[in-house]
C-alpha cells in the first residue's frame, strides 16, 4: 500500500468520524413538519434502472432506491411517500426549491454538489466503458479517437476527458471524443444505431442492462474512477440527514440494507456503513 491508500482510508476515517460526531450528539428526531404531515416528497430520475425506473410490465416504480426508500420511511414512523419523476438536471433544483425532502437517486456525491448540499453516502459506484458485443475494442485504451456517449447532466463527461488525458494523449493517441445523451436509455439506443462506438455508465447499472439484453453489451475494462452514491439533503435540514443516517445505519447493522442490494444484484457494492461527504472528487 502506497500513500495514495493511505490517504483514501484516512478520508473513510474522517468521513466516518464526522458522521458519528453529529448522530450521536443527541438523539436524532424527525422534524415536526415532516411528523405532523405524515410523509416524506421525494423525487427520482425514473430512468436509471436498476436504481429507479418504471417496471415495464406494471408500470410500478421499482428500484434499489425505491426500495431503500420504502424501509427508511417505514422505520422514521410508518411515513407515507409522496413520489415524483424528473429528469436528471432537475434533481438539484428539486431538492433546493423544497420539492423534495431528500434525494435518493442514483446521484453521485461530488465536491462541486457539496456547495449547497450534504450527502450520506449509501453505495459504491463508478464509471464504466461499454460497447456492443460485436466491437472490435478489447480493452479501454481502444476506445481512444473513438466517440464515447454518456448522459450530459451526471459526472461522468468529466471524468471520461480526465480518463483520456490520462491514457490516450500520452502513448500518442487521439483523444476520447464525447457524445451528449439524455438519459442512459438515450446513451444505450444511440450505442444500438452505431451513432457512437462505446458508452459510460456507472457500474452498478451494467449487470441489469445486459440482463434485459442479453448478448448485447460487453463492458471494457474496470471502472475507471471510484466513488459513492449519496442521500442528497440541504445544508440546512442537518436533523432530517440525521434520523436518515441512524436509520440506514440500524438497516446495515441488521441485514435489511444487504438484502436489498442482493435483490438488484448489487451486494459486491455495499459499504460498511453510511458516510459523511466522504467521495474523493
Amino acid at each position: 500500500m502506497g500513500k495514495g491508500a493511505d490517504m483514501t482510508r484516512l478520508s473513510f476515517s474522517l468521513a466516518v468520524a464526522a458522521l458519528a460526531a453529529v448522530t450521536s450528539a443527541r438523539a436524532a428526531e424527525l422534524p415536526a413538519e415532516i411528523k405532523q404531515a405524515g410523509s416524506l416528497k421525494l423525487t427520482v430520475n425514473s430512468t436509471y434502472a436498476p436504481m429507479e425506473y418504471r417496471d415495464p410490465a406494471t408500470n410500478e416504480l421499482v428500484g434499489l432506491d425505491i426500495d431503500l426508500a420504502n424501509e427508511l420511511a417505514k422505520r422514521l414512523g410508518s411515513l407515507k411517500i409522496v413520489w415524483s419523476e424528473t429528469p436528471f438536471a432537475e434533481l438539484i433544483p428539486s431538492l433546493q426549491t423544497r420539492r423534495a425532502d431528500f434525494i435518493i437517486s442514483g446521484i453521485s456525491d461530488r465536491a462541486s454538489r457539496r456547495e449547497t448540499a450534504d450527502f450520506v453516502d449509501y453505495l459504491a459506484t463508478g464509471p464504466q466503458f461499454f460497447v456492443m458485443a460485436d466491437s472490435a475494442a478489447k480493452d479501454a485504451t481502444d476506445l481512444c479517437g473513438k466517440k464515447v456517449g454518456t448522459t450530459r447532466s451526471t459526472s461522468f463527461p468529466v471524468e471520461i476527458e480526465k480518463w483520456s488525458k490520462q491514457n490516450c494523449e500520452p502513448a500518442g493517441k487521439p483523444a476520447i471524443q464525447y457524445v451528449p445523451g439524455e438519459n442512459s436509455i438515450d446513451v444505450r439506443n444511440q450505442l444500438k444505431q452505431g451513432r457512437i462506438d462505446a458508452a459510460v455508465q456507472g457500474s452498478e447499472t451494467l449487470p441489469y442492462a445486459q440482463s434485459q439484453e442479453p448478448g448485447k453489451y460487453r463492458i471494457v475494462g474496470e471502472a475507471f474512477a471510484r466513488g459513492y452514491q449519496g442521500i442528497m439533503f440541504r445544508k440546512d435540514d442537518a436533523a432530517l440527514r440525521e434520523v436518515v443516517t441512524e436509520k440506514l445505519a440500524a438497516m446495515i447493522a441488521d441485514g435489511s440494507y444487504k438484502a436489498i442490494l442482493d435483490k438488484w444484484g448489487l451486494g459486491a457494492n455495499a459499504v460498511a456503513q453510511p458516510m459523511l461527504n466522504a467521495a474523493p472528487q
